[in-house]
């Protein structure tokens, strides 16, 4: 999205509920714009072990493996056809399995405080989607059109360099 499509999503009701920008890759182009972020879960599997020369008896943890729960961003309005293109290619075809060469890839979800400016990102490294949601649609209301994305990640940095 371009700089005035940034500003877009910024502006009055109803896009003032979205609070988390998405980019992907290296780009300073926003894909998308969310209002509910499901947070971060980060796992440490660890082992007990002594060391031979403790004579404390005193068992240390050691880390063993690292996972993180997939995240999912909801409420929101995905403003790239690039992004759900990478979506589509990490699913099956019609007759062929997944079509994407580089379905791995970082994309930063940027907080924005309560005036609208960048605060805080997430930086997710080795970021696959895994899930999209396209809200259900009442033509009987006036509801804006939402989707959900959730995307598998091997890696994570927080960071207020936006």
């Amino acid at each position: 999205m371009a700089q005035q499509e940034l500003q877009d999503l910024r502006r009055p009701d109803p896009m003032t509920a979205f609070r988390f920008l998405v980019r992907v890759g290296d780009s300073e182009e926003i894909s998308a714009a969310f209002s509910r972020f499901s947070g971060i879960r980060m796992q440490v599997e660890t082992i007990q072990s002594r060391d031979g020369d403790d004579n404390r008896g005193v068992k240390a943890y050691t880390p063993v493996f690292t996972s993180y729960e997939p995240v999912t961003l909801s409420k929101g309005v995905v403003g790239d056809n690039e992004l759900l293109d990478w979506m589509l290619a990490a699913s099956a075809g019609m007759h062929t399995g997944p079509t994407g060469e580089n379905l791995r890839r970082t994309i930063t979800v940027i907080a924005l405080d309560a005036k609208g400016e960048p605060n805080v990102g997430w930086v997710l490294q080795d970021a696959m989607p895994i899930g999209y949601e396209l809200d259900p649609m009442d033509s009987s209301r006036s509801e804006v059109l939402t989707e959900s994305l959730t995307f598998a990640f091997t890696g994570l940095e927080r960071t207020t360099e936006l």
